[in-house]
Formats: C-alpha cells, sequence, structure tokens
C-alpha cells in the first residue's frame, strides 16, 4: 500500500511540474511574439533573457518546493558578473539549460532550428535572440559576436543528451568559437544519479522522486590555439570529472547506442 501511494503521489507530482512549466510558457508566448517587433534588438535581447531566466527559476523552484526534484546550483552564482565565457557543461538530460539559465541573467543559447521554428519554445528564444544551430558558419559568427557584445555562450559540447556514459565525443564547435572570439571555456559539470528525462526517456514517464541534481564548475580553459588538441583535453577532463560519479542508468534506448559505440 505504501508503495502504491508513493507512485501515485509521485504521478501527481510529475503533472504538476509540467502542468506549471506549460501554463507558464503559453503565458510568454503572446507577450514575446507581441514584444517581438516592437523592442530594439538590445532591449529585446536583455529583457527576453531576463523573463526566461525568471521562468526557469521560478519552475525549478516549484519543483523543488513541491518535493519532486532537489536542486543545488549555488556554485553557478560565481559566474555572474564573470564576463564573456563559453559555458560548456555535459548534457544529461532534458533539464539541464533550464537549471543554468536560471541561475545566469544574460545567457546566449545555441538552439536547434526545430525549437526555434516551435510556436510553443520559439517565441521566447527569437526574442531573447538565441542562436539557430542549421547553419554552421552563421552558428559561429553569430555566437562570437553575443561574446564580443558581452554575453555569456551556452554550448552543450556534446551535441545531443549522454548517450555513452560519462560523456559523450565532444564535437568541436565549441573549440571553433571559442578560438574565433578569444573567450575562455568554462566547463560546468552536472551530476544526477536519476535516469529521468535522459535520451529516450519518454516525458510522461514517472522518475523514482526525489531527483536530485548537483552542478559544480570545472576547469576554465584559454581560448585554443590548437583546436584538435584543445578538444582532447577538454573531453579528457569530463571523463576524469565524472568518473567517480554515480551515473544514472541509460533507458534501454540508449544501451543500443552504448554498444553502437563501444
Amino acid at each position: 500500500m505504501r508503495a502504491a501511494a508513493r507512485r501515485l503521489i509521485e504521478h501527481v507530482l510529475l503533472w504538476l511540474g509540467l502542468g506549471y512549466l506549460g501554463v507558464m510558457c503559453l503565458a510568454w508566448v503572446p507577450v514575446a511574439m507581441l514584444l517581438h517587433p516592437l523592442l530594439p534588438a538590445a532591449a529585446a535581447r536583455r529583457f527576453g533573457r531576463r523573463m526566461i531566466m525568471a521562468g526557469f527559476r521560478s519552475y525549478t523552484g516549484f519543483l523543488a518546493a513541491i518535493g519532486a526534484c532537489r536542486f543545488d546550483l549555488a556554485a553557478l552564482d560565481a559566474l555572474r558578473g564573470a564576463g564573456p565565457l563559453i559555458l560548456a557543461p555535459n548534457h544529461p538530460s532534458l533539464l539541464d539549460a533550464v537549471m543554468l539559465i536560471s541561475r545566469l541573467p544574460d545567457v546566449a543559447c545555441i538552439m536547434k532550428a526545430g525549437l526555434m521554428d516551435n510556436l510553443f519554445l520559439g517565441a521566447g528564444a527569437r526574442l531573447a535572440r538565441y542562436i539557430r544551430n542549421d547553419a554552421p558558419l552563421s552558428m559561429v559568427i553569430g555566437a562570437s559576436e553575443e561574446l564580443a557584445a558581452g554575453s555569456q555562450l551556452l554550448v552543450f559540447p556534446e551535441g545531443t543528451r549522454t548517450t555513452r556514459l560519462p560523456v559523450n565525443p565532444l564535437l568541436s564547435s565549441v573549440a571553433l568559437i571559442a578560438r574565433r572570439a578569444r573567450v575562455p571555456v568554462q566547463a560546468i559539470f552536472i551530476e544526477t544519479a536519476s535516469p529521468y528525462l535522459t535520451k529516450g526517456w519518454p516525458l510522461l514517464r514517472r522518475p523514482d522522486m526525489p531527483v536530485t541534481y548537483r552542478v559544480r564548475l570545472g576547469a576554465r580553459f584559454d581560448p585554443p590555439g590548437d583546436v584538435p588538441a584543445f578538444m582532447h583535453a577538454l573531453e579528457r577532463h569530463f571523463a576524469t570529472e565524472l568518473a567517480h560519479v554515480p551515473l544514472p542508468a541509460l533507458p534501454s534506448a540508449n544501451r543500443a547506442a552504448v554498444a553502437s559505440n563501444s
């Protein structure tokens, strides 16, 4: 009986969390669509990013308040006022960008073009002047311009959520942007033992709660001269730092990917 009651409560918490996020996004979409053509680009960028930060902070606070999640994100506060940086975290779950942006007021994100065009998510991203990833050269140029303007840039070097523990092979785009913009790369480690919202986890599948997340800062790398050497050092840093962290069991959909990579 206790186990059944616990499962029921966790289902309720799952739906409460998704409902809160859905209502928040739906309320923001018409406002963002209205403001996009009206505000100057700089004002839209600043306002859009601060509103996204406030919304994500409200969302993580709500998840913590209802007991669905526990977040330890205090390490990110050291990056406020740190100037232009490329923020390079590992990518275990769909909540990763939410957690990082919830603590930082001027983050430019590189987003999949499909999400930028999505009616539900795209309006706020376009207002905040996030960067599309469908054209590599324009993506690198746009990212460099954001860094030159003083923003911090969020890039997931794995390119997608982790399918090979502890970290996927890293993509060189992070080094190319850092070299062009001449800014450092800050490694960030997101730690969780839960498989919730990892690659292959259905959105409506209930996890064991509370889901616990901890974020900590890694090394800060100078802009690279040698891109392959830089990427080797960055990937080794991730593999070393995450090797002794309790990691989630991958959903079955990922185990085939792991086997194909081994």
